[in-house]
């Protein structure tokens, strides 16, 4: 098999057991079981909403009843029985028995055809939700049955209280009968879309317009599990329904956001599918269309977690995991017993050679002596950074780090002081306004001077990986896969395979400006000039000598108040969501600082790759509204 890195090796599976040993339960656990609404995620309508590659539809696929049945049928199994306790933590398991009954359906483009058809909306709208209803009936039915564990005269449908009259229309509780007239309701719909010529309304067939709504009719499935009879509630998960038209998706929204509907449904789809209010998050908790996030539908991100440093963590777990399972499929390196992950990809400090060593001696001296600093002033500064080196064992260590680090206080003394020419009766080197400290900050800033002065390498190692790819699943497998292929090359060869931390770098910088050159979303060219811009101004921010921000700046900050009364429905609205939406920025919305509160215009680690940028959050450059207009390019500069 090739690099399953660079293949989205899930995707590719077409066993069931071949996908199960290697899917991560992460998602599972990390955006479902932790989840504030997990009570109500088989209640009312969820949307899971994630970038492109966020783990969506491994998700649905994990969470398929075939598939939670194979994996209870050995949870001897060490794997099984590790996706069994996430399956559990998530919901979908009671006592270790399935809880619920799960079909993916995905939203093809043909939905999005429905509404070309020269009808009301409101016909264009049954007719794609009826063939969705259809469709997911017959999935399940697929499911229920997948293993060979039981036959379709052992399903019973229970329906909703009060909803007998609604059992003909859906072919009665039978298995049997629900497939049929699902099959005539998906037969007759799709010759309507599929057709050259639409036909006219009046011309429509019969099962195409007669009344069908099973996820109305039916509360629970109830089915013989291991000698005993267990009730399941059934759930749809739409996939991808970005691809609808979005006042098509709207219009479906509202018919699965009845109140009264035991059917669980779910609807899987990426951020761009939301308005650009909505992707910005706006504090004010406004309402879809008369419906409330939290009491008529549940929102599930699967990034950007309001807890950022919990959300980091809980990803880095879950690619760990990912690598875990991908690694023993590269042949090259399970042939040498090579397949952990933090061996490969080592985070051991890059070390300066000893000229560059000597150069940066010189700097500081020279910078030292430029700024009129005296040798007992001086002494001080070592002293400071040698006392936090020498306490900070597990930070990097080395000689080159703790003269960078004795530069930026050199300068930061000089900012503190603020000397004119001194006069004979002034102190030479009189005492700050503030005390100078050594501390990781100033360690971070001498990192990023580091890099751009020496070629230092700043980003490496599998934490570092991790954060750069922002929560996201499938750009952490691009670069991943990426330093796998290189690693891979060095195992033919019998070389090494740890990778040193300077091709680490570059090869991640080289594969970061891929993918920001492969942009090719709705306004990327506006995205790229606006990131180019935000990237060019913290870079010069977090070279400044004195290191201000400390780590430096990877963000920009619009006061709240600005952000609030900005109407996100112009143009820079959309590159804003687009940017978002496609992994070029992201936004912290209420972060205080200075005792105002900020809206954070973030840039990611991709973008951060290529600019030489921390990862840290918090160094942002004050700026209004209207430097993301020209930024973007929507005014002159």
């Amino acid at each position: 098999m090739t690099n399953p890195f660079l293949r989205r090796a899930t995707e590719y599976v077409r066993q069931d057991e071949s996908f199960l040993s290697i899917v991560s339960p992460a998602p599972l656990t990390t955006f479902l079981a932790t989840t504030r609404n997990k009570d109500d995620m088989f209640e009312v309508p969820v949307r899971i909403i994630g970038a492109p590659g966020s783990g969506k539809t491994m998700l649905a696929t994990l969470a398929e009843f075939r598939m939670v049945e194979m994996i209870l049928k050995d949870v001897s199994n060490p794997t099984n029985r590790t996706l069994a306790d996430a399956l559990a933590q998530a919901g979908f398991l009671k006592d270790g028995k399935p809880k619920v009954a799960a079909v993916r359906v995905p939203m093809e483009s043909e939905y999005r055809e429905f509404w070309e058809l020269p009808y009301d909306p409101i016909v264009k709208t049954k007719l794609a939700f009826w063939l969705v209803q259809a469709r997911a009936m017959l999935g399940l039915i697929r499911n229920l049955t997948a293993n060979r564990m039981r036959g379709m005269d052992e399903i019973v449908f229970i329906p909703r209280a009060n909803h007998e009259a609604h059992l003909e229309q859906i072919g009665g509780l039978s298995a049997v009968g629900i497939r049929e007239r699902a099959l005539a309701v998906q037969r007759a719909i799709y010759k309507v879309g599929a057709g050259l010529r639409a036909p006219k309304l009046e011309s429509l067939p019969i099962d195409a317009t007669a009344p069908y709504a099973p996820f109305d009719a039916i509360s629970s499935i109830r089915i013989d599990w291991n000698d005993e009879t267990i009730e399941m509630s059934p759930l749809v998960m739409l996939d991808d329904v970005h691809a609808l038209h979005h006042e098509q998706l709207e219009a479906m929204f509202g018919m699965l956001s009845h109140r009264e509907m035991k059917f669980g449904r779910w609807m899987m789809m990426r951020l761009d599918a939301l308005s650009p209010g909505a992707v910005m998050r706006s504090p004010a908790n406004q309402p879809t269309h008369n419906r409330a996030q939290g009491r008529d539908f549940v929102d599930i991100r699967m990034q950007g977690d309001e807890k950022k440093d919990q959300s980091k963590k809980q990803f880095r777990t879950m690619a760990r995991d990912i690598a875990k399972r991908y690694l023993p499929m590269v042949e090259g390196l399970r042939n040498r017993n090579a397949t952990d992950i933090d061996r490969l990809v080592p985070s051991e400090p890059p070390k300066l050679s000893s000229g560059q060593l000597k150069d940066l001696e010189s700097r500081v001296d020279k910078d030292q002596e430029r700024l009129r600093i005296g040798p007992s002033r001086r002494k001080e500064i070592d002293d400071l950074v040698d006392d936090f080196i020498r306490r900070t064992k597990s930070y990097d260590g080395g000689p080159e780090v703790a003269l960078a680090m004795k530069r930026i206080l050199l300068h930061r003394y000089d900012v503190r002081v603020a000397r004119s020419t001194p006069s004979l009766f002034e102190e030479i080197d009189p005492d700050p306004k503030s005390p100078l400290k050594a501390d990781a900050d100033v360690a971070h800033g001498a990192r990023i001077h580091l890099h751009h002065e020496y070629n230092r390498p700043l980003h490496y190692g599998v934490d570092e990986i991790c954060d750069a790819s922002n929560e996201n699943a499938e750009v952490f497998l691009q670069f991943a896969g990426e330093l796998v292929a290189n690693i891979e090359t060095r195992a033919i060869r019998n070389n090494p395979l740890a990778l040193p931390a300077k091709d680490q770098q570059s090869i991640l910088i080289e594969k970061a400006k891929a993918i920001m050159n492969a942009w090719a979303f709705p306004h990327a060219q506006r995205v790229r000039q606006m990131v180019d811009a935000i990237g060019v101004d913290c870079r010069a921010e977090s070279l400044l000598p004195n290191a201000p921000l400390g780590a430096g700046a990877n963000a920009i900050g619009i006061l709240e108040e600005e952000m609030e009364a900005m109407s996100f429905d112009d143009e820079l609205g959309s590159v804003l969501k687009y940017a978002i939406a496609h992994g070029a920025i992201t936004i912290e919305r209420n972060y205080g600082q200075g005792g105002k509160l900020w809206a954070l215009i973030e840039l990611t680690g991709t973008v951060g790759l290529v600019y030489g940028l921390t990862f840290n959050r918090g160094g942002f450059l004050p700026q209004k509204i209207e430097y993301l207009r020209k930024a973007a390019g929507l005014i002159d500069a």
